[in-house]
């Protein structure tokens, strides 16, 4: 693929990109998105703090494992010259430009309010239900939470390893439904953990993008 092509798909990527998380704030700022943003914001507590720290250290190091294995280190968006997650916009398209870090910081800006209620339509999908499930079914569900990301752009390897986070999140929900019977209190509490590491993970690249401009 040439160069303005390659940079032609990157920035229609990046456009439809921009057109979600747009989408995703003007849900947040409606009564019911920011009823439940809210309600997932005020729920975050140390039980769902301290384990950010190891669960993202281990996904990483498995991820770096698995994409040293030929073949899982592809992604489309890495294919496209981009890194990482599409949703934080880094890509040798806009390497030397004032894109480079403005669009971004704009992405995160639109993320944040709506990283709640992104969160939350995961954990319905993957985790809602799983109190009936099998274990069989719960596995084959984790792993589908992984790969899914895959669809998305970023590489194989780093979509099988967030398969970790899935379990992790899975495991919430059930220990949530075993004291409460509630699947609505296991989806806010799911969903909770789930807001509170991707949180962490946007704190640190809108940290790193701004030191970028910065510097």
């Amino acid at each position: 693929m040439n160069d303005q092509l390659t940079n032609a798909v990157t920035f229609l990527v990046l456009g439809f990109v921009g057109f979600r998380l747009i989408g995703g704030l003007r849900t947040a700022r409606t009564g019911p998105g920011r009823t439940l943003a809210t309600r997932i914001w005020r729920n975050i507590g140390w039980r769902h703090i301290w384990p950010v720290p190891l669960l993202l250290t281990t996904v990483i190091a498995v991820a770096t494992g698995l994409i040293a294995i030929p073949g899982l280190s592809w992604g489309w968006w890495s294919a496209l010259g981009g890194e990482g997650n599409p949703v934080f916009a880094s890509s040798e398209s806009t390497i030397g430009t004032v894109w480079e870090w403005l669009i971004p910081l704009v992405f995160m800006a639109l993320l944040v309010p709506a990283l709640p209620l992104f969160a939350y339509a995961e954990e319905r999908m993957f985790r809602g239900g799983a109190e009936h499930w099998s274990l069989g079914r719960r596995a084959a569900k984790t792993i589908q939470f992984g790969l899914i990301h895959a669809l998305i752009g970023i590489p194989i390897g780093a979509a099988l390893a967030l398969s970790i986070g899935g379990a992790y999140f899975m495991r919430v929900y059930l220990r949530r439904f075993a004291v409460t019977a509630s699947r609505d209190e296991s989806l806010i509490e799911s969903a909770t953990a789930h807001a509170a590491y991707n949180g962490l993970i946007v704190t640190m690249l809108i940290i790193t993008f701004a030191l970028d401009a910065i510097l």
